[in-house]
């Protein structure tokens, strides 16, 4: 194996990552929707979000942005799990833990504990930062959805994507965006 933070090992974390570029998110996959974003989609538009929070917000937008890249980095060793695919949470969790060790062996010290940290950071769900990463993931894919219903001709056929996070979005930002969202997506179907 290539030492910490080696070009070798760096080399080898960047060819790990790269899956993301091509690993459809399972959820998608499942619904059958044409032409499924991959997981690294789904993280940048996630670190987009992050340039429309500020300390206004009271969240370190930096911080928001690092957790949004690191939060499903694992899934490029495990895979994207969802709970159709019959691994426990815990087994799941144990799993990302184990990948997130590894890049860190990979990448060394600084770069490797960094991201290793934001992920456990983002797994506690104890700070601020990583309370509105849980809402940007939700969010996302929740606008994916209305994405795909309405650009597929699928009006409504993605409601347990929304059901799935009704009552769950804590950040003010978020849910003025959510009202907004749902208040599209109702023209839409009445619309239909």
């Amino acid at each position: 194996m290539a030492a910490n933070g080696s070009s070798a090992s760096c080399l080898a974390f960047l060819k790990q990552i790269g899956r993301l570029k091509h690993l459809k998110r399972t959820g998608w996959v499942l619904r059958k929707v044409n032409e499924p974003e991959t997981v690294s989609g789904h993280m940048y538009r996630m670190a987009i979000m992050s340039f429309l929070f500020d300390d206004d917000d009271g969240v370190d937008r930096d911080r928001v942005m690092k957790m949004s890249l690191v939060h499903d980095m694992a899934e490029s060793t495990v895979g994207d799990l969802t709970p159709h695919c019959g691994v426990s949470d815990e087994d799941k969790h144990q799993r990302e833990v184990a990948a997130m060790e590894s890049f860190r062996s990979l990448l060394g010290q600084k770069a490797g504990t960094e991201m290793y940290d934001l992920f456990m950071e983002y797994e506690e769900q104890k700070t601020k930062e990583a309370k509105l990463v849980k809402d940007l993931d939700k969010f996302d894919m929740i606008l994916q959805a209305f994405e795909y219903e309405t650009d597929q001709d699928r009006a409504g056929t993605l409601e347990e994507f929304f059901k799935s996070t009704e009552g769950k979005f804590t950040h003010p930002k978020i849910i003025k965006w959510i009202e907004q969202l749902y208040k599209e997506r109702d023209e839409k179907l009445k619309s239909y």
